[in-house]
């Protein structure tokens, strides 16, 4: 049984999965628990087994107990388990030198990925260049760091096995990043740049989705990643037109 979860493809989802595990297995204690508690009371203080009322009440402390194992249970889920999830795998980013680092900029309805090129630099960008076609990320090509940048629509491309780094940011309103077999959830706020950061395991082709109604187009608000090997990734980006290219900005496309 796994609760009818997607496959994991990171190398932090299995311990995401085993707090799903025990949160699910709490939540069904706690329903069994407080069901047969239900029922005991609607047997034992039903009106024919008590026709007159008795104001002295239960004398034991069974209820106090229970709802002190409960806070237990939880103190155990929060300190034994999520914040130190926390603290591992969200506040403690990888080692940069080592990680692929990304640009995620969302719009109603699609996300567009910024990389930095060959010198690991990324360029300079202005919100009044941005073109919705040629220039999604309102990259400036005056900048020399900009002109190895590359950017996609819908399609994120990244190497198994290293870490990567993402800076979300958001057009317009309030999205949600959203890789399920990557187990990665993230708000992206307006004038904000938020990272979130995973490791893939696998090679493969899977989707994003967008997880916060963000307009009447939400539904097709979708992309996609692939994780290839490292000899993969790179003649993917050797095949990429660059932002100083004479083919102009804007590479790979959910629509190419």
């Amino acid at each position: 049984m796994n609760l009818a979860l997607p496959p994991v493809a990171s190398a932090h989802g299995y311990e995401i999965d085993q707090m799903i595990w025990l949160v699910h297995i709490l939540m069904f204690v706690l329903f069994v628990g407080w069901g047969i508690f239900f029922i005991i009371a609607l047997v034992r203080f039903n009106r024919r087994v008590n026709p007159q009322a008795n104001y002295a009440g239960v004398k034991n402390h069974f209820s106090s107990v229970v709802e002190v194992a409960v806070v237990i249970a939880e103190i155990i889920l929060l300190i034994g388990f999520s914040i130190p999830f926390w603290a591992k795998k969200v506040n403690a980013f990888p080692n940069r030198s080592d990680a692929i680092e990304i640009r995620v900029v969302a719009e109603q309805f699609a996300w567009n990925f910024h990389y930095p090129g060959k010198d690991g630099k990324f360029g300079r960008t202005n919100p009044k260049l941005v073109n919705p076609q040629t220039n999604p990320v309102g990259l400036d090509v005056s900048d020399l760091a900009a002109k190895d940048d590359i950017t996609t629509v819908n399609q994120l491309h990244i190497p198994v096995g290293r870490p990567a780094i993402l800076y979300l940011t958001t057009k317009d309103v309030i999205h949600c990043f959203y890789i399920p077999v990557m187990r990665v959830k993230q708000d992206i706020l307006p004038g904000m740049s938020i990272q979130t950061w995973f490791t893939p395991t696998q090679t493969g082709q899977w989707e994003i989705g967008c997880a916060q109604l963000c307009g009447l187009g939400h539904y097709r608000m979708k992309g996609y990643i692939t994780v290839h090997t490292e000899k993969d990734y790179e003649d993917w980006l050797a095949k990429q037109p660059t932002a100083g290219s004479s083919s102009g900005s804007g590479g790979d496309s959910f629509w190419n």
